[in-house]
């Protein structure tokens, strides 16, 4: 009975938006091993972004998982990347995207906010799915537009570093 309590504290007291994935007992489970990650490409089919939105959102997100200890990241399309054993695919497609104004904000901290949000989906190469999360990136008073693919990529490294151990850092 206290092993359950326990669990639903735990339960309780994790934030949504970042859910604890757990074993079968109830107790929270270890980092997946992840020897590398590939990051494929943004999809955008729904909702078109601004092609420097979408470079930006790709670049930011390699630089953020390198700077997390993730390495090594690879791009879409690497003919490298099936050969690696604990491989990690980041799916990402655009579920809502807002163009602010920098001019607005300037102005006025109410008004010109960018925002952009984004369903993550990590998988193993064979499509086998691993986890699942909606990140969001803001800029909401100074900073120009692109600066929201900075916080998205910032916020989806840090759910990675979460979720995810590197080869690299558990040596």
């Amino acid at each position: 009975m206290k092993r359950v309590q326990r669990a639903a504290i735990i339960l309780l007291l994790a934030p949504l938006t970042f859910p604890i994935p757990l074993l079968a007992d109830g107790h929270p489970s270890a980092k997946i091993k992840a020897a590398a990650v590939q990051v494929d490409m943004i999809q955008d089919d729904e909702i078109q972004l601004p092609a420097e939105f979408k470079v930006a959102l790709y670049e930011n997100l390699v630089r953020q998982l390198e700077k997390r200890g993730f390495s090594p990241v690879y791009r879409d399309g690497d003919r490298r990347a099936p050969g690696v054993a604990d491989l990690v695919v980041l799916h990402s497609t655009v579920l809502g995207f807002k163009a602010g104004s920098e001019r607005a904000r300037q102005v006025t901290t109410v008004s010109g906010a960018t925002s952009i949000k984004i369903h993550c989906r990590f998988t193993r190469l064979d499509g086998t799915n691993l986890f699942e999360q909606d990140i969001e990136g803001k800029v909401r008073f100074w900073g120009a537009n692109l600066k929201a693919t900075y916080d998205f990529a910032k916020k989806a490294a840090q759910v990675t570093s979460q979720h995810f151990t590197s080869s690299a850092n558990a040596q």
